[in-house]
């Protein structure tokens, strides 16, 4: 891999080498390097783009990376990753993509994960996106992620995109069993034209199952965002999503969050506010030195955190 390549890998997945444990590591359109672990198989997929990951049930404490980089102006291309955990794991996996364009024609990257957990799992899963280069060319990421939880199984899923990435369209959506517990955070910023668009839905079927949705946004210039939340309590359930929004300059956002109680005993609870960062907020950093950008910039990190 390149330098560029070497630093996209960094900014999207925390690799600085070769990690431990399992990975599939994709640059400009195929994979350049991969490994198994006894508890861990990836197996490239034979009727289009992707790979099956496939954990043992009882696996504990293991990782799987499998980090995508573009540095290729002009490239498009689509992925389908579907991941089979057995019962009784306990594993994280960082996934994540960074797109370079220096060039003058579009890059495009879009993904869709499906996530297949037994009974009794925990997974935590980390997606990271990021792009870069001063070309004229798009950087436009698509990514779909498709969770069925099983029994009293509990996934904790946090997605961050903070910078470069021109337009994005990202969707969740989840099926919960009995027990079976969801988290996501997300942590979004845009800023000069960019568009972003968030949408979620989650199916409570399962007795006793629970989902909390998460999203920090911040959107800053002439850029666009779009927070779409949909839970759905088909049972006795606990269901929430939050959306917190900093505006700045001329930017807009929307969120749109929509609850459906199906049963009697689903609790389902939506939040949402959008707002400019307080005056105050700002002088109380330049009474302590800072410049009025420098508080600005300070915030608005503490709040993505």
């Amino acid at each position: 891999m390149d330098e560029i390549q070497k630093t996209l890998l960094e900014q999207v997945a925390g690799l600085h080498d070769v990690p431990a444990g399992a990975y599939n590591i994709r640059a400009n359109g195929e994979s350049v390097a991969r490994n198994t672990s006894a508890n861990i198989d990836i197996v490239t997929k034979q009727d289009k783009q992707g790979i099956d990951i496939v954990i043992k049930p009882g696996t504990k404490k293991e990782s799987v990376h499998i980090p995508v980089v573009l540095s290729q102006s002009g490239l498009t291309e689509m992925v389908y990753n579907d991941f089979y955990i057995g019962d009784d794991c306990d594993v994280v996996i960082i996934a994540g993509c960074g797109i370079h364009n220096s060039g003058d024609l579009d890059s495009k990257h879009d993904g869709v994960h499906s996530f297949f957990i037994g009974k009794n799992s925990h997974v935590k899963y980390v997606e990271k996106h990021y792009g870069s280069g001063d070309g004229n060319g798009q950087r436009i990421m698509n990514p779909e992620t498709v969770v069925n939880l099983g029994e009293n199984s509990f996934m904790e899923m946090e997605t961050v995109q903070i910078k470069g990435v021109d337009s994005t369209k990202r969707t969740t959506s989840a099926t919960l069993d009995a027990g079976a517990k969801l988290i996501i955070t997300e942590r979004l910023m845009t800023h000069g034209s960019q568009t972003a668009e968030s949408s979620f839905q989650v199916d409570l079927n399962g007795e006793g199952s629970s989902a909390n949705l998460i999203s920090r946004a911040v959107a800053k210039e002439n850029s666009r965002q779009l927070f779409l939340a949909k839970i759905n309590g088909n049972n006795r359930c606990a269901g929430h999503s939050e959306c917190d929004a900093i505006i700045m300059d001329n930017a807009k956002i929307s969120a749109i969050p929509e609850i459906t109680a199906n049963h009697l005993d689903a609790a389902l609870i939506h939040e949402a506010a959008i707002g400019k960062i307080a005056g105050e907020q700002i002088i109380k950093l330049m009474t302590l030195g800072l410049t009025e950008a420098e508080a600005e910039e300070q915030i608005v990190n503490g709040f993505l955190k």
